[in-house]
């Protein structure tokens, strides 16, 4: 197969595709790969690292989306790539389609097959394409939010960690999951005083194990989440529905409830976040100002740690490439019930039901399973 990874051209996104070593692997099994020229230069990735791994390289992204049958990309595509795609090439990347009507519409026109990382299952119930960048993100979360605290930066001027004699701030993360998880164990680092809320009452017991009893557990409700976010310094909103949008936990009444120079980090942002007063922001222009309250909600936080997030989503992004590529993407998917869940869009039939229930009304589409649009 022929694989091409364009560079990103998203905002401050300086995440790329393929790292040299996942080039070489996809060069060993028999694939071609394209890379486009200074495609992962900025992370320190060199166009002579990658050809040295095999892989010719392109002056332009326009040859790379007519040659290859796979793009692999790391955040989804805008407006001009989507409409370089066609039927019969494969699009392995993050979609984010529910909160996006203009790419779903794009995407379902070009008649490509839209695999999408963020839907990919494993045995455990786990998104494992997804986990890499949500601990990362968890873990900015807090970088973020302390920086963000500062009164020189729009803050109240509280320190997170305290110091002794002055009470450490509190911070509220909603949601227990990946990201929660991480986000609490660098709070925690810092020295803050941490509440996660979450409705699974398993995972608040796991949760409660793992910090052995250092961080505060609280089912969700309405009520928990007005009372801990009015006394809260920072509120992280760690909230997941696969696939589809996030649901809107803190409204902007609890907005106007909370400090002035309180921080807000929405890092569900990339599905419509769980904010209501949340709007994605960018590396380049990250914050501003709801009712006093610092609203932090850049759409694709982990490229601000761009090597890093590179490096760590292709260990997880790998395997499921190969088989893509070995197999061709039909039989794999076929194969792998956990990869056929990734499958998004496929030949101008959407295939995930969580896009369907988010835009279906407003763009007129339907719901076809994805082995049945595969033709199995």
């Amino acid at each position: 197969m022929l694989i091409g990874v364009p560079k990103e051209i998203k905002n401050h996104e300086y995440r790329v595709g393929l790292t040299p070593a996942a080039v070489k692997e996809f060069v060993t099994h028999g694939h071609q790969v394209i890379v486009q020229k200074d495609a992962g230069t900025s992370i320190g990735f060199t166009d002579d690292q990658y050809e040295a791994a095999g892989a010719s390289i392109s002056h332009d992204a326009d040859s790379i989306f007519a040659k290859a049958e796979m793009i692999v990309k790391v955040k989804e595509p805008q407006p001009n790539e989507c409409k370089m795609l066609s039927k019969g090439q494969t699009l392995y990347t993050y979609l984010h389609l529910a909160p996006d009507p203009t790419q779903t519409e794009l995407l379902v026109a070009s008649g490509a097959t839209c695999i999408a990382y963020e839907t990919v299952t494993d045995a455990r119930n786990g998104l494992p394409l997804l986990a890499p960048m949500s601990e990362v993100a968890g873990r900015m979360s807090i970088q973020a939010g302390a920086h963000y605290l500062e009164k020189a930066h729009g803050g109240s001027g509280t320190l997170l960690g305290g110091v002794p004699g002055v009470a450490p701030g509190k911070v509220l993360i909603v949601g227990g999951g990946v990201v929660g998880t991480n986000a609490a164990k660098m709070a925690l680092g810092l020295g803050a005083d941490v509440t996660i809320v979450d409705r699974s009452l398993t995972r608040l017991r796991e949760l409660d194990d793992i910090f052995r009893g250092q961080v505060k557990t609280v089912f969700s409700t309405v009520d928990a989440i007005e009372y801990y976010s009015a006394k809260a310094d920072l509120v992280v909103g760690a909230v997941l529905i696969p696939g589809a949008a996030a649901p809107k936990l803190l409204t902007a009444e609890h907005i106007r409830s909370m400090k002035e120079g309180s921080v807000i980090v929405d890092v569900a942002i990339d599905q419509g976040g769980c904010f209501e007063t949340a709007r994605a922001t960018t590396h380049q222009d990250p914050v501003y100002v709801v009712d006093g309250v610092v609203h932090y909600c850049v759409a694709n936080m982990p490229g601000g740690v761009a090597r890093t997030s590179t490096m760590a989503l292709n260990n997880a992004t790998l395997p499921f490439g190969l088989a893509l590529a070995n197999k061709g993407p039909k039989k794999a998917m076929l194969d792998d019930v956990h990869l056929l869940n990734g499958l998004n869009v496929h030949e101008g039939k959407v295939t995930y039901k969580a896009v369907v229930d988010a835009l279906g009304e407003k763009l007129g589409l339907t719901y076809t399973d994805a082995r049945t649009a595969l033709g199995a």
